[in-house]
């Protein structure tokens, strides 16, 4: 009968670890999805726009794999990229459509476009980098773009 107990008292000490272990886990997923910043929107399209700061960094590139597209902005600085923000982006869809205008206020964008190819056309302090991107259904497309060293952020 005593092995009976400890047998019991085990699987109870089991089974309580894991519920903590489920409700960690599970309180760590809502402070996450609590730290992104407000989806918003363009026409049909849902974006949302951030990462200043660690919690909203790490917030959006959790959520990025549920998105269909992602974008990254940086300067390159003395061999590595230093995130940049305030960069007007416009996405226009395959027939020049414009689908997406917004300014980005940090250095991560995603937004839910619908599969197809589209045209990105970013712009930091005056500079221009274009991009084509193609979107699938049922997958996520991460698209990074840094801009050239001496790109200088606070001159239009």
């Amino acid at each position: 009968m005593a092995h009976d107990r400890r047998g019991i008292l085990g699987l109870a000490t089991a089974v309580l670890a894991a519920g903590l272990f489920l409700a960690g886990a599970v309180q760590a997923q809502a402070q996450a999805e609590n730290a992104l910043p407000p989806v918003q929107k363009s026409g049909a399209v849902q974006y949302l726009s951030g990462g200043i700061g660690l919690d909203e960094s790490t917030a959006i590139k959790s959520a990025s794999r549920h998105w269909p597209l992602s974008l990254v902005f940086s300067v390159q600085a003395a061999g590595k990229a230093e995130f940049a923000s305030d960069v007007k982006l416009e996405i226009r869809d395959a027939k020049g459509v414009l689908v997406l205008e917004t300014t980005a206020s940090g250095p991560f964008l995603l937004a839910r476009l619908a599969p197809g190819s589209y045209s990105l056309r970013a712009t930091l302090a005056g500079k221009t980098l274009a991009r084509k991107v193609q979107v699938k259904a049922g997958s996520s497309r991460q698209v990074e773009l840094v801009w050239p060293a001496g790109t200088n952020q606070g001159q239009p």
